[in-house]
Formats: C-alpha cells, structure tokens, sequence
C-alpha cells in the first residue's frame, strides 16, 4: 500500500473545521480505499456512519418517501456498527418505521438525524461513497437541500460534523449526469461545498516508499529509484494504473521464462514487459475510456486533434469537451494547456483511433501485415528495414497526395504500418515534449530493446540538422547510441530513401518519404 498518512491528515483538517465536501475523481482513482482509510484514521475522536447509495436501488429514487426509508433503514446498520452506544438513540427511529410502515418524508428523517447526531457519543461524520448512482434523481437534490439547510443552521440546530460525497461526478456541477429533458434539475443545492483540493494522485516518492516496504519482504535487490520513476513516467501516479503493473509484475511476471524469479522481474524490461500487458488487456477502466468515446462525440473529436495534429488546446473550464475530459481524468492541464493525462491512457487512445476498420481499408497496413516477419531477426526488431519498407510502401500509395493530407495523416499512416509488426510482443508511445505539428519522437519497446523514431515534416537542410541535434540529446537520454528520423517531405525534388549517418559516438538512420 502507498502510504495515505498525509493525505489523510489533510483531510482530517477539513473534517476538524465542519466541512461538507466531495470527493470527485476519475474511476478507480483510489476513492473508496481513501473512504476506507479515512474513516479508521477518525474512529479515536468522531463517529463515522459510511454509506454506499450502490446499495440502494434505482425503484428507491422514484420519491422522497420511498428513499427516506431506503436511507434510514441503511443509516441505521451503519450507526449501530460506528458507535455500539448508539443503540438507544435509533431506536425512535426504527419505531417511527414500523409503527407508520415505511411511510416517512425527508423532513422527518433530517429531524431524527439531527437527534441522533445530538445524542450520538462522538461527533458524526457522514460518508457516502457511489454518490453518482443517484446524481439525475431529484429527489437526491432534495437529500441534498435537507443537508444544506442544517449546514446553515448548524450553530442552532445539532446535524452531522461533516459530510463527505464521493463520486466521479462533483454534484456542484451535477447537470453532468443530468438528461437534455432534465434541464430544470440543474441548480444543485450544493453550494455550501468546500474545495477538495487534496491530490489523490501518486507520486514518485509514494511509489518509491510502497516498493521499498515490498523489497524489505522479498529482498530482491531491486533498483527501488529506477522502478518507482519508470512506473510515475508511464502512469503520471494514477492510483489503479500503478496498483495493476505492480500486480503485474509481481504476479504474472516474475517465475515465467524470461523473468524467473522476482529479481529479474522487477527490472526495467520486466517492466516493459507489464506495460504490454496492461495495454493489451480488458480491464473496467479501459471500458470507461473506451464508453465516454463513444458517449461524447466532442471529447473523441478533442482527443484526435491532441494526439494526431498535436495541436495546442489551451485550458478552458468553460468547454465542454475539456470540463468532461477532465472530469473523467483522460487529460490534465499543464503549463495552462491541455494534455493527455498520462503515457498509458495516450497510447491505449492511439489503439482504439487505429480502429480495425481503419486497418483494413488502409493500403500501409495491409503491406506491413504481410511483410512483418522479415522484420524480427533471431528476436530483435529490424528498425532500418522498417522504415526502409515504410518509405517504399508510402511513396507507392500517397506519393502524390497533397501536402495537407499527409501533414495531418502521416504520423497515423507510420503508427498503422508499425502496428502489427509489434502487435502482441512491443508498444510503442508517443514523446509527450516533441509531439507538435512539426516533429513527434515515438519510443518503441520490443522485448527490452528501445526504438527512438523522430517523425517529422520536412523543413530544409537547417530545419534538419537541428531535428539531429534534438534527436541525439533524447538518445542520450534513452542511453541509446542509435536513432531514427522519418520526414515527410512536400518538395518535388526530394529524393526518397534510407541514409545512414555517424554524428559524434550516434549513428542516425534517416528516411525522407
């Protein structure tokens, strides 16, 4: 487990000042387990009733009565498992139940939430997890005005210490949730909500301090600074991504053939060996990714031009194909601008736009689908012959598009030809601080090997030799002594092919299509 202490002393500080609050991340961003934690982390000084609305049904949000019944017969088991002297106290409210059978309003149940909370022995702190499960009722906007009323009348009126919502949907933009016919319903009466500015996400150090708890078990000699920067660099902290490759590796990977022990798996070619996996598997997240494509036609629209024309968005709270990206934690924001959030998630997104459809009816695709074994030599990839082929296939095929189709398409066509020659043995990710109209580097892993390919338009002799000069620093950076540069270039004139060149202790392979 990443070490949640100062995030829940953060908390903590929220709770002590009687804030109500949400908790809204993206799926599986670590929600619950912080629920979980939190509420052991409180037990000493407050009384912690934790709910899921998961547990109650849709047919109990057709009405207020039918929920108020639902929410108290929940709220009860939960009390009498918080605070075992609570007993007394609900017992009025258990009463009202069976003697009115079932029939009881939300004004009634805040009152005999209000006494509970007077007489209960600890101050109470309301958690609900799954909130979004009843975020397009309005009889949740009602829950919720109930909730705000005695917020505001909490110095006359004894209600709950705080309130803690959790959900990917923020209720204080609850019309997210809401259908086109429900536009009445978008006030949300939760206004009184303070931010939540707590960061769920993990950093370098939490990941490092997790591994190093696993090493004191296994004592395997792992490189814990190495492993723990590999996994932040791929997944940018988010908490399900850095959970499943550590699954991975610990459990699928270590004792196989290649890696057979825990040693020689928790290395980077290990590691490289889990990122292939994560990617080529079906998991709940990827599903969610996969569904809000399809559900929000802006924000796929969105994507694409990030990725494919690596256009510039900058930061905008007002769009709503960013708000919901966002929301969904698909992107982040930095330096103002708009960025896919982590490697994982802009590759996993490469895949599904090179849909099969697409691959089938593309000629590049189809010429590397029936040249690809030529390119694995004894279990290495051929890089050179790659490009070489490349460069033939794509001169044959769009040799005399115009420029504006291959600027846009180039970089798809390259990706579609390297698909599946790598398919189900390598990855390939996209160099998030080159990616731009005019250059994008692609990092290839094939069975431990890195491929460093600069994929450009072509500019002018000037224009190149800095491309070399850049090419060379990430070379450095990858401890490569070998790189390759892909141009796309628009001059009648140009000659194209393959050359080979050796700069300083590199040697450049060069194709200009």
């Amino acid at each position: 487990m990443v070490d949640l202490s100062k995030r829940l002393e953060q908390i903590r500080e929220m709770v002590d000042r009687g804030e109500y609050f949400t908790i809204n991340r993206a799926r599986q961003y670590g929600k619950t387990t912080t629920l979980y934690a939190l509420s052991d982390f409180l037990r000493n000084d407050y009384t912690v009733v934790s709910l899921d609305f998961q547990m109650i049904s849709t047919s109990k949000f057709k009405n207020e009565n039918t929920f108020s019944v639902a929410f108290a017969k929940i709220f009860i088991k939960a009390m009498e498992l918080a605070d075992a002297d609570s007993s007394q106290v609900l017992l009025a409210l258990k009463t009202t139940l069976r003697e009115n059978k079932g029939e009881i309003e939300l004004l009634e149940l805040f009152e005999y939430l209000s006494d509970i909370c007077k007489n209960a022995s600890k101050p109470v702190v309301l958690m609900i997890d799954e909130v979004d499960s009843a975020s397009n009722n309005q009889v949740f906007l009602d829950f919720l005005a109930q909730l705000r009323g005695y917020y505001i009348k909490r110095r006359m009126i004894p209600t709950f210490q705080a309130v803690i919502l959790a959900g990917v949907y923020d209720v204080k933009n609850i019309r997210k949730k809401l259908r086109p016919d429900d536009e009445h319903k978008l006030n949300s009466p939760w206004n009184i909500a303070a931010d939540f500015l707590v960061d769920m996400s993990f950093s370098a150090e939490d990941i490092s301090g997790m591994l190093s708890d696993y090493e004191n078990d296994f004592h395997m000699g792992m490189d814990i600074a190495r492993m723990s920067g590999l996994i932040y660099e791929y997944t940018s902290g988010y908490p399900f991504l850095v959970s499943r490759i550590c699954k991975l590796i610990d459990e699928r990977i270590a004792g196989t053939d290649r890696f057979p022990d825990k040693s020689s798996a928790w290395t980077k070619e290990g590691f490289l060996e889990a990122i292939r996996i994560l990617l080529a598997e079906k998991n709940t997240l990827f599903e969610s990714l996969a569904g809000k494509l399809n559900d929000y036609p802006e924000l796929k629209e969105m994507l694409a031009l990030l990725l494919f024309q690596g256009q510039s968005i900058m930061y905008n709270p007002d769009n709503m194909a960013i708000d919901v990206a966002f929301m969904f934690g698909f992107v982040k924001i930095k330096n103002e601008c708009v960025v896919v959030a982590n490697r994982i998630f802009e590759t996993r997104l490469y895949n599904m736009f090179l849909s099969l459809s697409e691959m089938r009816g593309n000629e590049t695709y189809r010429a590397a689908l029936q040249d690809r074994n030529q390119f694995i030599e004894e279990g290495h990839l051929n890089m050179e012959l790659i490009l070489e082929r490349f460069v033939h296939h794509f001169d044959d095929v769009y040799g005399d598009q115009k420029q504006k189709f291959i600027e846009e398409d180039g970089r798809r066509y390259f990706l579609l030809y390297l698909k599946p020659i790598i398919n189900g043995t390598g990855n390939y990710y996209i160099e998030a601080r080159t990616r731009n109209l005019e250059r994008t580097d692609v990092v290839i892993d094939y069975l431990g090997e890195q491929f460093v390919v600069e994929i450009k338009i072509w500019h002018g002799n000037a224009y190149n030799m800095r491309g070399e000069k850049q090419l060379m620093e990430y070379l450095d950076h990858y401890h490569l002594k070998k790189g390759y540069m892909l141009s796309f270039s628009f001059n009648k004139n140009k000659t194209a092919g393959i050359k080979k060149l050796v700069l300083q202790d590199k040697i450049l392979v060069e194709a200009v299509c």
